[in-house]
């Protein structure tokens, strides 16, 4: 990992976890020429789904924010395994996708996958500025609040 990058998830208060291991039959990462794909992530703490429920109906916007940024953390510990280590590689997060458990009646998932991209984008300065699409759901696995998944592009 680059020192920057280090400096910055300490700043930020950010320890990694270790990459959380698949919940199905899939893997956590593909690495294909120089993209790197990472599987959908949830907001995980200690193993565990810590943000559940549905936006404009459970959960207000500042949890599902937190959610968002939980499932930012596991993409980065996700990425820190797929490169070995090291997240200097990352060139660029090219895009991130948002999906927010949502009622019928919330249009705000927008406001909720910020808190991803604002952390993404914080941890890796520039590289981290993406594309994104941020989708309301009817349900996400395991009753989780938001799930993201990432496309980036890495060096060699």
């Amino acid at each position: 990992m680059s020192d920057e990058i280090a400096a910055r998830l300490i700043e930020m208060g950010i320890t990694l976890p270790e990459a959380a291991a698949p919940a199905a039959n899939y893997v956590p990462y593909v690495i294909s020429g120089n993209l790197l794909y990472i599987s959908g992530q949830l907001p995980l703490e200690g193993g565990k789904v810590t943000v559940s429920g549905h936006l404009g109906k459970t959960v207000d916007v500042a949890t599902g924010q937190r959610g968002a940024e939980l499932c930012a953390i596991n993409i980065l510990a996700q990425a820190k395994t797929a490169l070995g280590g090291n997240l200097g590689r990352i060139r660029r997060v090219i895009k991130l996708n948002g999906f927010v458990a949502s009622s019928p009646d919330f249009v705000e998932q927008h406001l909720v996958i910020n808190g991803a991209s604002n952390l993404i984008a914080g941890v890796l300065g520039e590289a981290g500025k993406h594309a994104r699409a941020a989708v309301g759901m009817a349900a996400l696995p395991l009753n989780a609040a938001v799930e993201i998944d990432a496309i980036m592009e890495i060096a060699e």
